[in-house]
């Protein structure tokens, strides 16, 4: 809707000529267009869907407010316009009555085109305002005020249907796929109470239920103005925080169903390998047990560590595991199977330190026996195995590494004795040159 242009001569200005005939037309051609133009934008503004909505609607909060008075300043609007028809037809009127206008018709015309000519009755009480009995107006100023009160109506309908065009279709696309989430979440046991998702299920419900109210009664409450301070009407956008932060939660719930879904597809598969792992350990562990008594037996002197049984909390929650996939209880069964598979790969490996550590003498004595072993045949290959003294001290040696209970320090002492004694047998072929064979 747009206002007439200042023209000359025009009230405010009483000392200025009165126009001719040929600038009364021209005013006149301009104020028929300008007419034409208010009256398409108040059809459109009638026809509205926004409106249509708003009018249909149960409204609460900042909507119900605004649109009370975006409904007084239409029907203003229409006052208005009425008012402003009538001056119109005056001034068409008065201009039809000579092909060739008198002065006293050119001063009235410059009247009724540019004074305060134009009377409304209840002006600022049609738009809420203070009771008056009239107001006297320009076409000019007219044409302002109603400038004023179809952008303020435009914004309201343009902002309501704006969000509703956006938020509701888009909440219940988030309720269907919130509903299918659902579904899933409880073919795999995962309900409120009894699992937190099941809780976040229950809480983003809830939450699209009110949002949805609240956009549907209150549209406005969801819209954010033009942060650059635009006035053109609808300058904006809805706000769609709410729905976003429900979207996103309903997003990780979606996908936490997802990994108790992967669970039930390989449940079985996980199972069979912690029986596994958590049999290779209890076997290391009867063997750690079964090597102890072997040290305690046949090494003497030596401080061999104690070896624990089996882990009972393991093989219980095992069998809890088992029960959980027997009833379907996934949502149960996929955190208690990571922490078994972590904490069962641990149990085998304490149990093959058992093993390292309490085998450890049984590994000295092994090595000590090679060791004796190895010289022994040095020796026989320099000839000197019928030396008395080696033959002496290989045979003690020997008695120690293969009696029960081996004393390993003092059998690595025998064995390092056996050594230098050889060392010492041999090297005077060295200094007569022949060297070892």
């Amino acid at each position: 809707m747009g206002a007439p242009g200042p023209f000359p001569g025009s009230a405010g200005r009483p000392d200025a000529p009165v126009p001719g005939r040929e600038e009364v037309d021209r005013a006149l051609a301009r104020l028929d267009a300008e007419h034409e133009a208010i009256e398409t934008s108040l059809l459109a503004l009638q026809d509205h869907a926004g409106r249509r909505l708003l009018e249909g609607a149960e409204l609460a909060g900042t909507t119900r407010d605004r649109w009370a008075a975006a409904e007084r300043s239409v029907t203003a609007l229409w006052s208005y316009f009425d008012t402003y028809t009538a001056a119109v037809a005056a001034v068409r009127a008065l201009r039809a009555r000579r092909r060739w206008p008198s002065p006293a018709d050119l001063a009235e015309l410059t009247e009724l085109l540019y004074g305060g000519a134009v009377t409304v009755a209840g002006a600022a009480a049609a738009e809420g305002g203070p009771a008056r009995l009239s107001e006297r107006f320009s076409l000019a100023e007219l044409v302002e005020r109603m400038n004023g009160l179809y952008a303020r109506s435009l914004d309201v309908i343009v902002a309501a249907d704006a969000v509703w065009s956006a938020l509701p279709a888009r909440i219940d696309l988030l309720a269907a796929e919130l509903q299918r989430t659902r579904s899933l979440a409880h073919s795999v046991g995962v309900r409120p109470g009894e699992h937190p998702a099941g809780d976040d299920l229950a809480r983003i419900t809830e939450e699209l239920s009110r949002l949805r109210g609240q956009v549907v009664a209150d549209p406005l409450a969801f819209w954010v103005s033009s942060s650059t301070g635009s006035s053109a009407p609808g300058g904006g956008r809805p706000d769609t925080e709410r729905y976003d932060r429900a979207a996103r939660a309903l997003e990780d719930v979606r996908r936490e169903i997802e990994a108790v879904l992967d669970v039930r597809q390989d449940a079985e598969q996980r199972l069979m390998r912690l029986r596994d792992i958590l049999s290779r350990a209890d076997r290391t562990l009867t063997e750690a047990r079964e090597a102890r008594g072997e040290v305690l037996a046949k090494i003497a002197s030596t401080e061999v560590p104690a070896v624990s049984g089996p882990s009972t909390v393991l093989h219980e929650q095992l069998a809890a595991a088992v029960d959980y996939r027997r009833r379907a209880q996934w949502h149960r069964l996929s955190p208690l199977l990571d922490s078994l598979e972590e904490r069962a790969e641990d149990e085998l490996l304490r149990a093959r330190e058992s093993l390292t550590a309490v085998t450890a003498p049984l590994a000295v004595r092994a090595e000590l026996r090679g060791r004796l072993d190895a010289y022994r045949a040095k020796v026989a290959r320099h000839g000197l195995a019928e030396d008395p003294l080696l033959a002496e001290r290989y045979d003690m040696a020997r008695r120690m590494l293969w009696s029960a209970p081996c004393d390993l320090r003092v059998a690595e002492q025998a064995v390092l004795r056996y050594q230098r004694a050889a060392a010492e047998a041999w090297v005077p072929e060295q200094t007569d040159g022949r060297g070892e064979s």
